[in-house]
C-alpha cells in the first residue's frame, strides 16, 4: 500500500512548480516580478510541508532534503532581487524597442523602466537546481510512502511535475496583466508540457494496483462506486481544457490569454482531483 502523506504533497507541488518555474525563466522573457512570486508561493509550500511533518510524523531524508531545497530557494530568491537592476534581456529588448517607436512617430521619449544593461542578470540555473533538491525530498518521501517502491516514486515524481506545471500556467496566464505585451510562447510551452505529463500520470494511476481495481468494485470507495467514476471525470475533463486552452491561445485577440487563464484555473481542479482522489482511494 501507498500512502499519501500531506507534507509529501505538498513539497511536490513546491519543487514541481519551482521546476517548471525554471522553464520560464530560462528564456528570459518573463519579468522578476513573476519569479518573485512563483518562489515565495513555493517557499510557502515547502515551509507548510514542514509542519505538516513535524505535526504528523517526519520522514527525517524527506525533512532534511526540504530544509535543503528551502535554503537554495531562498538564496535564489535573494540572488533575483539583488541583481533586479538588469532585469531580464527579453523585457529590456521588448521596453526598449517599443520606447524606440514612440519616439520616432511623437518626437516624446516615453518614460519606461531603466535597466542597467551593464548589471550582471540572474541566472536561471540557480531555480533549476533549487527544484532538483525539492525533488530529491519528494524522492525520499515516496520511497517511505509504501510498496511497490517503484510505483510509488514513479508516482510521486509524476504527481509533482504534473500538479506543478498546471499551477505555472495559471499564475503566468494572469502575469499577461501586469506584463503586457509579453509573447505568448512561454504560456504556450506550460499548457503544452501539461498535456504531456497527463500522459503518464493517467497511466501510473491505473498500473496495478490502481484505479481500475476502484472502477470494478475490488477497492471500495465506500460510495459505491461515485468516486471512481468521479475520477474518471476529472481525467477526461483535464484533458479537455488543456485543448480547449490551446485552441483558446490561437486567437489573436489579447482577451485569449485571459479565457486561457479561466480554462487553467478549472484545470488545476480536475487535475487535482485526477491525482489527489486517486492516491487517496489507493491508500485506503
Amino acid at each position: 500500500m501507498i500512502r499519501v502523506d500531506g507534507a509529501t504533497v505538498l513539497v511536490q507541488w513546491a519543487a514541481g512548480g519551482w521546476l517548471f518555474l525554471w522553464l520560464t525563466t530560462r528564456r528570459r522573457e518573463v519579468g522578476l516580478g513573476y519569479g518573485w512570486l512563483q518562489r515565495l508561493t513555493f517557499l510557502l509550500f515547502g515551509g507548510g510541508s514542514l509542519i505538516a511533518a513535524f505535526v504528523t510524523e517526519p520522514t527525517w531524508t524527506r525533512e532534511i532534503a526540504t530544509v535543503a531545497f528551502m535554503g537554495a530557494g531562498v538564496a535564489t530568491l535573494a540572488t533575483s532581487i539583488v541583481r533586479r537592476r538588469a532585469g531580464v534581456a527579453g523585457q529590456r529588448e521588448l521596453v526598449e524597442r517599443r520606447s524606440g517607436r514612440v519616439a520616432e512617430m511623437t518626437g516624446i521619449d516615453r518614460e519606461e523602466p531603466r535597466f542597467d544593461p551593464g548589471a550582471a542578470e540572474f541566472p536561471p540555473i540557480l531555480d533549476l537546481a533549487t527544484a532538483l533538491l525539492g525533488l530529491v525530498a519528494v524522492l525520499f518521501g515516496s520511497i517511505a510512502a509504501g510498496d511497490p517502491m517503484v510505483l510509488s516514486v514513479a508516482r510521486g515524481l509524476t504527481s509533482a511535475l504534473f500538479l506543478g506545471v498546471v499551477t505555472d500556467a495559471m499564475l503566468l496566464g494572469h502575469w499577461y496583466l501586469v506584463q503586457t505585451g509579453l509573447a505568448r510562447a512561454p504560456i504556450h510551452e506550460l499548457v503544452r508540457w501539461t498535456g504531456i505529463l497527463w500522459v503518464p500520470e493517467t497511466i501510473l494511476m491505473l498500473w496495478p494496483t490502481g484505479m481500475v481495481s476502484v472502477l470494478n468494485g475490488t477497492i471500495d470507495d465506500t460510495y459505491n462506486g461515485l468516486l471512481g467514476w468521479f475520477w474518471v471525470a476529472c481525467v477526461v475533463t483535464t484533458i479537455a481544457l488543456v485543448f480547449v486552452t490551446r485552441a483558446a491561445l490561437k486567437e489573436r485577440e489579447y482577451s485569449a490569454v485571459m479565457a486561457a487563464t479561466g480554462f487553467m484555473y478549472l484545470a488545476i481542479l480536475t487535475a487535482f482531483g485526477q491525482d489527489l482522489v486517486a492516491r487517496i482511494l489507493l491508500a485506503g
